[in-house]
């Protein structure tokens, strides 16, 4: 089992850190952290039962959280459709951001075949629509190209979203090779920095918050 990063724990929810690099959910032929997880608990003599509530991408880490049963598992997919889930992003793009503060609104398509999302004017089979809203947290050089630090609430969820919108404004994520950047770096600047919400069994507010591990972020970025 690797290294298991706790944050949040009770009978009915799970939130760990999700490292760079490891799936959120795999199959019996790939490791995942659905895996380690499943490890942790059975260890702890629980059942070694998880359920998905949101993934990350593989090359993206930070906050995730599981459902240790079916039954809230189904609550916490309702607060999620429902919008009340709330999952907030750390960022670096290429370039200077020029609006300190702003809202994203695009009509995204996902290409399967080519794992790839595109921007696109109508609508049409498989078209969504994606929003965001972001903070800038200033902006700084890294590797002899100026990028920004961006804090970016999602209010949609779809696949890549972060990335494509905002490299469809010229400002893709550094290391993000597949939609634009020139900086070659050994993770794409992303990273699930908080999620909060109402836990559907105790009714308590949730905050859970990991701080970003990689270099990029450590950078020191001004207004």
């Amino acid at each position: 089992m690797n290294d298991l990063k706790i944050l949040f724990e009770d009978e009915h929810l799970i939130g760990v850190v999700k490292p760079y690099g490891v799936l959120s959910q795999g199959n019996e032929n790939t490791h995942s952290l659905c895996d380690d997880i499943k490890e942790y608990l059975r260890a702890k003599g629980e059942s070694a039962q998880v359920y998905v509530i949101h993934r990350l991408d593989k090359t993206t880490g930070g906050v995730m959280l599981f459902a240790k049963t079916k039954e809230v598992a189904g609550k916490m997919s309702t607060l999620v459709q429902n919008g009340d889930f709330h999952k907030v992003y750390y960022a670096v793009v290429c370039g200077e951001v020029v609006h300190k503060t702003g809202a994203l609104a695009d009509l995204l398509y996902h290409d399967k075949q080519r794992n790839k999302t595109y921007v696109v004017k109508r609508e049409r089979k498989g078209v969504k629509i994606a929003k965001l809203c972001y903070v800038s947290h200033g902006t700084a050089v890294y590797k002899d190209v100026p990028v920004t630090k961006v804090e970016v609430l999602l209010l949609t969820g779809r696949t890549h979203q972060i990335r494509v919108q905002f490299a469809s404004r010229k400002h893709p994520l550094v290391g993000d090779r597949k939609y634009g950047s020139t900086i070659a770096n050994d993770t794409i600047a992303l990273w699930s920095h908080e999620i909060n919400f109402k836990h559907p069994v105790t009714n308590e507010c949730v905050k859970i918050i990991a701080e970003p591990d990689s270099d990029v972020f450590c950078v020191n970025f001004e207004l």
